[in-house]
């Protein structure tokens, strides 16, 4: 391990309370940093379930390209993500992110009949 990532996980270690890891998680990484490693940790229980990915990406608004590289590392990784749910952090599952805009621009249930059609209405590709 490299002194300076050693480094770091001794930072981590160090700290005591998720306040404290929240704000230096906030300190160290920027906004987009932070959401990735966050949308990360919360599609491992949808995976641990075996839900397909697809779903997992309907419920979380998680690539499934990442929901892979998750999965990925969970059975051939260096067990971190293990270790963590180990020791009773597991995520609380998550619904789909919405944004004002998101809200603002769904149509009403009864405008689309399959979930295909919603995404279209929505102006999103699958």
């Amino acid at each position: 391990m490299a002194r300076s990532e050693e480094g770091l996980c001794r930072a981590l270690l160090s700290l005591r309370s998720v306040a404290e890891m929240r704000a230096f998680l906030r300190d160290l990484c920027t906004p987009a940093e932070l959401e990735a490693l966050s949308d990360r940790w919360c599609v491992v229980p949808y995976i641990l379930k075996g839900m397909p990915y697809r779903e997992i990406h309907e419920r979380t608004a998680v690539s499934i390209t990442t929901i892979g590289r998750v999965a990925r590392f969970l059975s051939h990784g260096n067990g971190g993500y293990l270790a963590a749910l180990s020791r009773d952090a597991a995520p609380e599952p998550t619904r789909a992110k919405s944004t004002a805009a998101d809200v603002a621009t769904r149509p009403p249930a009864s405008a689309a009949k399959s979930p295909r059609a919603r995404v279209a209405v929505r102006g999103v590709r699958r």
